[in-house]
């Protein structure tokens, strides 16, 4: 049964603030300049903004998390795909940014 109201309150921590607000800021590298990204772009911007407030409770539209959960999702399987495939150094960089991206969907993103 699908659930009627969903909570996009948050609370991160410091550290997953600044690894969201550093995986936004690369996610607006990667689209900005490109008019098909627009949405995209205003979504990251509107997460950043967001972060940046200093408050302990972090509200996402549903439109903001659906987006940064599918780059999360997306970004997690390359690092999985790239670390199989990659020699040790590549794979212990990897691994740990791996290892963050994972927690933070299986902590707040987990459908």
């Amino acid at each position: 049964m699908k659930k009627l109201f969903t909570n996009y309150n948050f609370e991160f921590d410091k550290n997953e603030k600044k690894l969201l607000t550093n995986f936004c800021k690369q996610a607006l590298k990667q689209v900005s300049g490109d008019s098909r990204f627009f949405a995209e772009e205003k979504v990251f911007n509107s997460i950043i903004e967001k972060l940046n407030q200093g408050e302990a409770s972090v509200k996402f539209t549903k439109d903001e998390k659906i987006r940064l959960t599918h780059q999360l999702k997306q970004n997690s399987e390359f690092m999985k795909k790239e670390m199989k495939k990659s020699w040790f150094l590549k794979k212990w960089i990897y691994k740990s940014l791996f290892k963050q991206y994972d927690s933070l969907l299986e902590k707040y993103f987990k459908d």
